[in-house]
């Protein structure tokens, strides 16, 4: 064991279990990513997109976004383009506006036997594949694009890990 595994390892088993440590300079632990959000021009026919070819969960719907539910702890938000550029204020605080323009993109992990599957069910869509990818630590990416132009990846194991 190297020098200060054992230190490191209790601090990371205390963090994890949801208890504070002081960890000095280091930043508090992230758990994930929560949210990652795509602009629409017409929200209705982007989540039914995603809706129809996922069948992923809206868990909430609205003229200015779609809450779609990914994997059971994940969100894809589908916001209507232009609809949140201003603060949202109310008595329970203040949301920053934001906004996305361009070539987005955003990935979603698939199991490596799966890959041919979703290959069909894009091909039964007569939604066009955009690329494919083999990367070096073995993992496969296919992209197609949404309604809006962003960019989706679907990408098996051995991407990063």
């Amino acid at each position: 064991m190297e020098p200060g595994a054992g230190a490191a390892s209790a601090k990371r088993n205390a963090r994890d279990s949801g208890k504070t440590v002081d960890m000095g300079d280091q930043a508090p632990a992230i758990t994930g990513l929560l949210e990652t959000s795509l602009y629409a021009r017409d929200v209705g026919r982007t989540a039914a997109f995603y809706r129809d070819l996922f069948g992923f969960k809206a868990l909430v719907e609205s003229p200015r976004l779609v809450a779609f539910e990914v994997a059971g702890r994940h969100v894809l938000l589908v916001f209507q383009a232009g609809a949140t550029e201003d603060d949202v204020l109310d008595s329970r605080g203040t949301i920053p506006g934001h906004d996305g323009r361009g070539r987005l993109h955003l990935a979603l992990s698939i199991a490596a036997a799966d890959y041919e599957a979703w290959r069909r069910r894009l091909g039964e869509r007569n939604i066009a594949i955009a690329g494919e990818y083999h990367w070096p630590r073995g993992g496969r990416s296919l992209y197609f694009r949404d309604p809006d132009g962003a960019l989706v990846e679907l990408a098996t194991p051995g991407l990063w890990w």
